[in-house]
């Protein structure tokens, strides 16, 4: 049986999810079989498993740290928001509805027996189980049913070691108030403190070390400086998404409100030779980007109309009419057609509705959701690619008889007449180095980057920034076996 240890956070965005990465690089350079877990998760940034599931993004850049292939087990119960008050429900990697949140509290003890069964199979095939928490156990209006904190560190037995961030100041505050609200049951699960993204001297930081120690009698396991490289490892809350200055070809991409697996965006923005420009509300996409990417959305239909909305359609037209490019990804793709009819109201009211109408294609909203790895060669550029599918939605139209994938003879995609216009349901596809590199240098740019080696790199040096100010060893001997 593995020993487990759970990361959980003063607060949101803390660094949990980068610091379990690099926890797992560097036990897993020990020799020790590690795996990642996250009970419950929310984000839109989704990855999909080897057994066709879908979990979050951060747990499968935990899962490639672990040198493991991706499990549903990994992260049983997402959340994908779709509205401000509503989410689609995955657990162990499927679709089993939709949410409100004033109804999701009701759900919780449903979950806890799938969330344990898919800790437990995880536990018999590891050394060392990572668990990370969601949000922060401080918030104790959210206890009853909890299954993402303290409500699994409970049912499971398994050790708390609390993070902080000093970037954002108060951080003894964070760490002393968590411990001042936190009931005795719950608190007696922290063993011990430590503090995530310092910049500048860190013997300046000794007396609030102290000062916690003493407020709250955990130990701490280090002071971590701000690591530079962050960046270069994919993101999974769209907060954390934004613009990266680079060389001369510029790619815009306007920021949707339920902007999805973006993850697409980081390869180009890695590129020394590409500017990424996220555009936000009240910003016009501008009229010198190379490239318009549509990216996905958990909310086609309603990113749609806040396209229109931000007047980015007309901004658009004028970009294809300047003779520039245009690639829309799964929802982006959907909303490049000339409608989108969901008859089941899946997405909100039933009904069609009008698309961009720049490819003469039309989707058709469906509840079954696909879900798959996938393997494809470009028919243009004659690369291959390493991605997946996920969406709803089958599309259909003249424009796919330019189908410009090929996925086992399966063809997919769809491009205008001048081919400056494409779109695909096929996530990943710049991560592919050929691809890439033939894409942009087919429009003028240029590709001077292997990717994924960049991403192991990384994790490397993550490992090694957490072996030099963090005390491993102690947190080692920390974990323990679960008692459930």
């Amino acid at each position: 049986m593995a020993r487990a240890i759970m990361i959980q956070g003063a607060g949101s965005n803390v660094g949990k999810s980068m610091l379990v990465a690099g926890l797992a690089r560097a036990y897993l350079r020990r020799g020790l079989s590690v795996v990642p877990f996250k009970p419950q998760n929310m984000s839109n940034n989704a990855a999909v498993t080897v057994d066709g599931g879908e979990i979050g993004r951060a747990q499968a850049l935990q899962a490639r740290a672990s040198g493991r292939p991706l499990h549903s087990d990994m992260n049983p119960v997402l959340l994908k928001p779709e509205s401000e008050t509503g989410a689609q429900v995955i657990v162990q990697g499927q679709r089993v509805g939709t949410l409100r949140a004033g109804d999701f509290g009701q759900e919780k003890p449903r979950l806890i027996a799938p969330v344990m069964e898919s800790f437990g199979r995880l536990c018999s095939d590891a050394d060392l189980v990572l668990i990370e928490g969601a949000g922060s156990p401080a918030e104790i209006n959210l206890r009853k049913g909890d299954i993402a904190n303290m409500g699994f560190a409970e049912a499971a037995g398994v050790p708390v070691i609390l993070v902080g961030d000093i970037d954002r100041g108060g951080v003894i505050a964070q760490i002393v108030g968590t411990k001042a609200v936190l009931p005795p049951e719950d608190a007696v699960h922290i063993r011990a403190f430590a503090i995530n993204k310092f910049r500048g001297d860190p013997s300046l930081f000794d007396e609030g070390l102290t000062a916690i120690e003493t407020m709250t009698g955990w130990p701490s396991l280090g002071l971590i400086p701000w690591f530079d490289a962050a960046w270069k490892l994919p993101a999974e809350d769209a907060l954390d998404l934004g613009s990266r200055q680079g060389g001369a070809f510029k790619v815009a991409v306007p920021r949707l409100g339920r902007i999805a697996n973006f993850d697409d965006l980081d390869p180009l923005a890695a590129e020394p030779g590409v500017s990424l420009d996220i555009i936000d509300r009240g910003r016009p996409l501008p009229g010198d980007a190379n490239l318009v990417l549509l990216p996905g959305s958990k909310s086609t239909i309603a990113d749609l109309a806040l396209l229109r909305a931000e007047g980015w359609d007309i901004d658009l037209t004028a970009h294809i009419r300047r003779g520039e490019h245009v690639m829309g990804l799964c929802g982006g793709y959907q909303m490049l057609g000339q409608w989108i009819d969901d008859p089941d109201g899946i997405e909100g009211p039933a009904g069609p509705v009008a698309g961009l109408g720049h490819l003469d294609i039309s989707t058709v909203m469906r509840p079954e959701k696909r879900l798959a790895q996938t393997r494809a060669r470009c028919r243009i550029t004659d690369t291959q690619v390493n991605g997946y599918e996920i969406h709803l939605g089958q599309t259909t139209g003249p424009d796919c008889a330019r189908a410009w994938l090929d996925i086992d003879g399966r063809y997919e995609g769809a491009a205008n007449a001048t081919g400056r216009v494409r779109g695909c349901y096929l996530h990943g596809l710049f991560a592919s180095d050929d691809f890439r590199a033939a894409y942009l240098a087919g429009r003028g740019g240029a590709s001077d980057l292997q990717f994924e080696d960049g991403v192991e790199e990384t994790l490397d040096a993550l490992a090694a920034h957490l072996e030099t100010h963090m005390d491993l060893d102690r947190l080692l001997r920390l974990a323990e076996e679960p008692r459930a």
